[in-house]
């Protein structure tokens, strides 16, 4: 399940090394966000990316204040970077220009004036700055309602983009919750997240979609039905066929321990049978102490979780670095990646991107009808 790397995409140059200070922790994820492996020096002069026919991916810079311009910037400069389609940012080229020089990267950045101008050059960063956030109206490492409002509109031009066909798909960089709320346009993070859609959660070497996300624990059990339990895993079997993998091998967890209670019974059991009986592979309810370790091992592709926690512990226990969020039930390829904006460090061009460069290679795979880049 591991992704193929492609090959090296040089673009631009490290100035130097320096990540061998102690830094403060910060509030999501912050051992695993900071980039502390060495970065490997690239060249200039890469030949081009892809035809101009090949699948069109944007990439929103998430929160300008926070790390998303700054491991978009290195996902598409360093080594391994994606190579396989053509990629657009979205957001503000000071933004991005500023995460760059922090970084000690060089690249050439180009702002375009729509999709239809992005060419196959590995030799530039194209980006689609709308122009309505200035460059004093936000300070790096500091949330606040300018950014907010950014963010909310670039994820709104990225779905129209979308649902107009003028792109193949799009990932989301990391955005922050309080710049959102401050924005007075949407409450929460959730509320980017298109109704009727379920998160799959992807690391190299595990995947799993919940049921439920951000509810109360209290609330799961009442939400596990036969009628949820069923969509979701015939939901996961077709968009995974469209994906190009077919006859996916899906294992649902059980809500209970050892899947021995009333919901397992009830409501799990039965929707398994009634997917079996149109021909899906699937097996469950499973031991949720169990049920990731068989997945881990090969015997599943995807595990369908009842819950957030369930799931997510086992997921960023397996292998946070590296992950990616990709939303399902969309007629479109839209991806995340896991972890915040982490304000604490952004500046400083010391956040690692590897999730981003996995999310992009990701969106490639999927975009051209390859799977998940692995052995499907």
């Amino acid at each position: 399940m591991r992704a193929r790397h492609s090959p090296a995409n040089p673009k631009c140059r490290r100035a130097q090394d320096r990540r061998q200070e102690s830094l403060p922790d910060w509030q999501r994820c912050a051992d695993a966000q900071r980039d502390v492996s060495p970065v490997t020096r690239v060249s200039q002069g890469a030949p081009a990316r892809a035809p101009v026919d090949q699948p069109l991916i944007a990439t929103v810079i998430g929160d300008p204040a926070g790390v998303g311009p700054e491991v978009c910037v290195k996902a598409l400069t360093l080594d391994g970077a994606p190579c396989s389609s053509r990629h657009v940012l979205i957001g503000s080229v000071d933004a991005v220009r500023l995460a760059a020089a922090a970084s000690g990267l060089e690249p050439r950045i180009r702002q375009v004036g729509s999709p239809r101008e992005i060419g196959a050059s590995l030799s530039e960063i194209a980006i689609f700055d709308p122009g309505s956030l200035p460059k004093t109206a936000w300070t790096i490492g500091k949330p606040g309602a300018a950014s907010g409002r950014a963010v909310v509109e670039w994820v709104r031009l990225a779905e129209r983009w979308a649902s107009e066909g003028l792109i193949d798909g799009w990932i989301m960089a990391p955005v922050d919750s309080h710049s959102l709320k401050l924005s007075g346009q949407i409450e929460s993070i959730d509320d980017l997240q298109p109704a009727g859609t379920y998160l799959l959660r992807v690391s190299p070497s595990l995947r799993v979609v919940p049921i439920t996300e951000h509810i109360s624990i209290t609330e799961v059990p009442s939400s596990v039905t036969i009628s949820a339990v069923s969509a979701l895993v015939a939901l996961v079997d077709e968009t995974f066929k469209r994906w190009g993998v077919r006859g996916a091998r899906i294992g649902v967890a059980g809500l209970n321990p050892h899947a021995m209670g009333r919901e397992d019974r009830d409501a799990i059991a039965p929707a398994v049978e009634r997917e079996r009986a149109v021909g899906r592979q699937v097996e469950g309810p499973i031991s949720p102490d169990s049920i990731f370790r068989l997945a881990m091992e090969g015997r599943y592709d995807v595990v369908v979780s009842m819950y957030h926690d369930q799931g997510q512990i086992a997921l960023k226990t397996a292998a946070f670095e590296g992950a990616c969020t990709i939303y399902i039930g969309l007629d479109h390829v839209r991806l995340t990646v896991p972890h915040g904006s982490a304000m604490e460090i952004a500046g400083k061009g010391i956040a690692q991107h590897a999730s981003m460069a996995s999310a992009m290679k990701m969106a490639e795979s999927l975009c051209a009808g390859r799977g998940f880049g692995g052995e499907d």
